[in-house]
């Protein structure tokens, strides 16, 4: 749809152009045609909602009728002549009772005496299918030798017809003094009751001779008032022009409803195409039609095509971006149609990127699969507020799930260092309950995203202290450990978990730490301490909790004193050697 370039005055663009047009019509078509054909299918396999069927059958239907309107009047642009060929064809396509009647007759063992066997031929003569009706009529002739004399003048009247056909190269002027004279030729038959025996072949003479009262008294098989129009113009006026179509139109109109009934709004949405007024096609569609997609589609098209005059909203939006936007917000409202909706608010530059944020950021983020599609269509667009609120939500569906790897993954796809900082704090005091972390793959691959807050830095870190320890690269470890307490990286509230970590390297029998990190791990312990808050009466929680506290203060001094005694020793000895 959208890859209809816009031709420039260059005649091979403009060729271009015109058949990426004609396709893109067939596509319209034929995905109305499939959608009819599907809906069908569907009833007939789904008899208890067949009202709910039987109103999309109407509505695709009536959908596919304006769209080849549209197509021959707006697009093809038929100059008098072909104009009534398109015509034909569009009432041969869009009135199929024929080609059913034409099965039920012709499966019969005599087609001639099958009782709808003469509204079959009128039928065919209606719609211009004259040399159908012929050999209708030649089987007619077989049955009934006194009607053969007849049957064969009028099938020869039907021969003779003058048609402008696509290969014809004679002018209009040609046409017309041939098909006057066949006029003449129907009337002076009639009038010499060449038919006068047979009233269903003087009434096809009539039909044939144009006139509106024989025509009306088909009105049931014709059935439509459109139906009647072309009808008229095929047998009164071949060559009319597309400026006097609407004339032509109303007053068909007019006559086939005689006043009866009101013109329905489909009758509106014709009558509107045949006065070339493509605003009001498009405002009638809208209102009459369920959906946004056939106005949407169509309007984009005549927009394409430079029909369609753009005149700017009051909110700044020209027509055809307004009705994309209106089908592309509809899509948005199904749960799985939504990704359909991107593509459409892209192709509109004004406020399509502008309404793509708002009913973005509106998505149900039901599944974590549906949570990166719409994550992906955010990325592919640069919207990285949205990014960043989607990657937010899910870490905080993530920490209440307790899926803590999760959370610090989101997060940090977020860049959102406050709530990277919360995960990272969460992750420490598991840590310090469950003395073990989770999620080591994660932790051990934040790479250059560790430093978006200071926790997670610290987090990362520590853990990498962790990893030294266990590879036994002592010496690393402690620097690591000293220097994540000196560099107020690590919060206050773990310090007494990594002097506890630090005891098994003061134990070692190789001294680890020297004198000078001794002392500063001495300060370290002495700083917590003395900020030990003062509490009032305690209970037995409190009163035991303080006695561990107690205990592992005791330790670490002890151990400290030890192992500052053993590093002075050592580096003592390192001088004096």
């Amino acid at each position: 749809m959208h890859q209809l370039a816009i031709a420039g005055k260059d005649p091979a663009i403009g060729r271009q152009f015109s058949i990426q047009v004609r396709e893109f019509c067939c596509t319209g078509t034929s995905f109305m045609s499939s959608c009819i054909l599907s809906t069908h299918r569907q009833w007939h396999c789904n008899h208890w909602c067949c009202r709910s069927l039987s109103f999309q059958v109407s509505s695709l239907s009536a959908m596919e009728l304006i769209w080849n309107l549209c197509e021959i009047l707006f697009i093809e642009v038929a100059p008098a002549g072909p104009l009534l060929l398109h015509l034909l064809d569009w009432v041969q396509l869009h009135v199929c009772e024929v080609d059913s009647l034409s099965a039920d007759v012709l499966g019969s063992e005599n087609p001639s005496k099958h009782e709808r066997f003469w509204n079959l031929v009128t039928v065919l003569v209606l719609q211009g299918r004259l040399d159908e009706a012929r050999q209708m009529l030649s089987k007619e002739a077989d049955s009934s030798p006194t009607s053969a004399g007849m049957c064969r003048i009028l099938g020869d009247l039907m021969r003779t017809m003058p048609v402008l056909s696509p290969g014809n190269t004679q002018t209009l002027t040609e046409l017309e003094l041939k098909w006057q004279h066949w006029h003449e030729e129907c009337e002076r038959h009639l009038q010499d009751g060449t038919f006068a025996s047979s009233p269903h072949l003087e009434s096809l003479c009539k039909v044939m001779l144009g006139e509106e009262a024989a025509l009306l008294e088909q009105k049931g098989l014709l059935s439509t008032w459109y139906h009647f129009l072309v009808t008229r113009l095929l047998y009164s006026h071949p060559t009319v022009k597309p400026t006097d179509l609407h004339f032509y139109a109303q007053s068909s109109l007019d006559l086939f409803l005689g006043g009866e009934s009101s013109p329905e709004p489909l009758d509106n949405i014709l009558m509107a195409a045949f006065e070339f007024d493509i605003h009001q096609v498009i405002k009638e569609c809208s209102i009459a039609l369920s959906n946004w997609w056939f106005v949407a589609h169509l309007t984009d098209l005549l927009d394409h095509c430079k029909l369609l005059q753009s005149h700017n909203l009051y909110f700044g939006s020209n027509m055809r971006e307004f009705l994309l936007l209106e089908y592309a917000s509809g899509l948005f409202a199904h749960h799985s149609l939504w990704q359909l909706g991107v593509d459409y608010f892209d192709y509109c530059p004004e406020l399509g990127r502008v309404s793509l944020e708002l009913h973005i950021e509106r998505i149900p983020l039901s599944t974590e699969q549906k949570a990166l599609k719409v994550l992906r269509v955010c990325e592919q667009r640069q919207m990285t507020e949205q990014v960043r609120s989607i990657c937010k939500i899910l870490a905080m569906k993530a920490v209440r799930n307790n899926r803590l790897g999760s959370a610090l993954s989101w997060s940090i796809r977020a860049k959102d260092a406050a709530f990277a900082t919360l995960v990272s704090d969460r992750f420490l005091r598991d840590y310090c309950e469950r003395g073990c972390f989770s999620d080591l793959d994660l932790i051990d691959n934040l790479g250059p995203a560790m430093m978006l807050s200071d926790r997670l830095t610290f987090l990362g870190k520590y853990r990498e202290f962790h990893r030294l320890y266990g590879e036994k690269r002592f010496v690393d470890a402690a620097s690591l450990l000293l220097s994540l307490m000196t560099s107020q990286i690590a919060p206050r509230s773990f310090w007494m978990t990594l002097l506890t970590d630090a005891l098994p390297l003061l134990e070692q029998k190789q001294v680890i730490f020297s004198a000078e990190q001794t002392y500063e791990l001495m300060r370290c312990l002495e700083d917590l301490t003395s900020e030990r808050p003062v509490r009032g009466e305690p209970d037995a929680q409190q009163l035991q909790d303080d006695d561990v506290e107690t205990t592992k203060v005791e330790m670490l001094r002890l151990a400290l004193a030890r192992n500052l005694a053993r590093s002075i020793i050592k580096e003592g000895s390192l001088e004096g050697s």
